[in-house]
């Protein structure tokens, strides 16, 4: 910190602070303000999921398992009606295949896949996103023999419902125990992956928020998933995997207190208005402090000619 020394008018000096901050420094009144620069990331609508919300896995043409896969929430499959691996694979919740309930999870799908194509404005990134600690935002992440070869931490900055969401022209792979890391209130259920091709995640790698792909999603043995994959038209395959969906902060909704108005009572004509607390006693039922402040006003009033009068004799 480096200190000026500056001369004012009638040889008043104040000294400046240059500081290594980013910010404004204002001299008001002799005295220095610094406002400091405080970057603020912009708002991002989050995208509606409708019933493909509850569902670990929807895919368009197969769904195919190996191994004890883990799913927290639905299995859902439509058009296509071939699911092979549960069991071994376990679903904790409901298996639509061909029904209307996974065609309208597919329906919901291809809103929410559109919503994220149309997010904006986009940050260009590196195609490997290793190492990057990203704030609330929408990424555009070109092509790469790898999107993520180690840790991506995402940040909410304090904001349980801050938004990511990343936009893939292409395929999204991540490498072999690469995993994303979330911190400040980041939550998987506001991360979300438009990927306009496949996806791939690596072996043993930790994956954060919802996959919508526009053809497949491969998880290799044992990546886990705190999200989704949710596929539009063409196969999932999973080997050995565990995903969960997250849990999304309920919207609360508060209702006002109800209030009662009292009409007011008509006064006859020619009485007189009584404070409702007054009992007849000269003071009853007014403020204190008014009757503190009319007795001394008048107790000024009285002593006001005794000072004149010693002022003179002094």
């Amino acid at each position: 910190m480096r200190l000026k020394n500056i001369l004012l008018g009638s040889n008043q000096k104040v000294w400046l602070a240059a500081l290594s901050v980013s910010g404004s420094v204002v001299l008001v009144g002799g005295v220095v303000a610094f406002t400091p620069l405080v970057a603020v990331a912009a708002s991002v609508p989050s995208i509606d999921l409708g019933t493909a919300g509850a569902y670990s896995v929807l895919a368009g043409s197969t769904i195919t398992n190996t191994g004890n896969s883990t799913l927290q929430g639905d299995l859902g499959l439509s058009p296509g009606t071939a699911v092979t691996g549960f069991p071994p694979g376990l679903v904790s919740g409901a298996t639509n295949v061909g029904n209307a309930n996974a065609e309208q999870a597919q329906v919901d799908t291809t809103t929410a896949y559109t919503q994220a194509v149309d997010a904006s404005p986009s940050t260009t990134q590196p195609a490997d996103l290793i190492g990057l600690t990203l704030s609330p935002g929408v990424y555009s992440v070109p092509a790469g023999i790898s999107n993520l070869t180690g840790t991506l931490t995402l940040n909410g900055q304090g904001n349980p419902d801050a938004v990511f969401i990343f936009q893939m022209p292409s395929t999204l792979i991540t490498s072999s125990a690469s995993d994303i890391v979330l911190e400040n209130d980041a939550n998987a259920c506001n991360i979300f992956w438009q990927v306009t091709s496949s996806a791939t995640l690596g072996t043993g790698s930790s994956f954060q928020g919802t996959i919508i792909a526009l053809t497949s999603i491969t998880a290799d043995t044992g990546a886990t998933i705190t999200g989704r994959l949710l596929a539009r038209n063409g196969a999932v395959t999973l080997d050995s995997n565990t995903i969960a969906n997250p849990v999304c902060s309920a919207t609360t909704t508060t209702t006002p207190p109800t209030k009662t108005t009292t009409p007011p009572t008509a006064t006859p004509t020619g009485a007189t208005v009584v404070p409702a607390s007054h009992t007849g006693e000269p003071w009853s039922g007014w403020p204190w402090w008014l009757g503190v402040g009319i007795m001394g006003s008048a107790g000024l009033l009285l002593l006001r000619p005794r000072l004149a009068r010693a002022h003179q004799i002094r």
